[in-house]
């Protein structure tokens, strides 16, 4: 049966990131219907998925994709069944638009250098284009300017949050 406790009437997904004391992690995402989906990280991946998973965020709240990973958990989605390597259906193009912007977020992170626009759309078509799939739209200065913003203000949060703790985040669906 559902938890009732995290049953959200204005949310679709509740999103949960829970910094264990053992230094693991823990992404847990309820849905409206109280159904969970979630994954335990250790080790290396604790380090990178949290931060990987909140760029999604970021990327999918500011850009209002309603398809990308907190989309397809909120439609019924598992958190393993997103992938894109299991018997669900294949990755709608949109989450995969996603996983090009947020790969491009990360890179641009990782060389520690912020991008103009023309060179973060080229990134992410590189990425598209490697995939075979049709290349991303095209974003504004403004559009990276609010993503790289909404991510700065959830790392921090992230990186603050004291051991045994959980950052909640709402997930609202934009489906036009």
């Amino acid at each position: 049966m559902p938890d009732q406790r995290y049953v959200h009437k204005d949310r679709p997904l509740t999103i949960q990131f829970t910094r264990r004391t053992d230094g693991g992690a823990v992404l847990k995402c309820i849905r409206a219907d109280g159904s969970v989906t979630w994954q335990r990280q250790d080790d290396i991946h604790a380090a990178f998925f949290p931060l990987h998973d909140l760029t999604h965020y970021a990327v999918e709240t500011e850009l209002s994709f309603a398809r990308g990973f907190y989309g397809l958990i909120a439609d019924g989605w598992n958190i393993a069944e997103t992938t894109g390597k299991t018997a669900r259906d294949p990755l709608p193009n949109e989450a995969l638009e996603v996983e090009y912007f947020v790969s491009a977020f990360s890179a641009e992170r990782a060389g520690g250098a912020v991008s103009t626009a023309d060179e973060f759309n080229e990134l992410a078509a590189t990425f598209a284009r490697a995939k075979g799939m049709p290349l991303p739209r095209s974003l504004l200065d403004e559009d990276l300017a609010k993503v790289r913003g909404r991510f700065e203000e959830l790392a921090a949060k992230w990186r603050n949050l004291p051991p045994g703790a959980t950052l909640e985040l709402p997930f609202r669906e934009s489906r036009s």
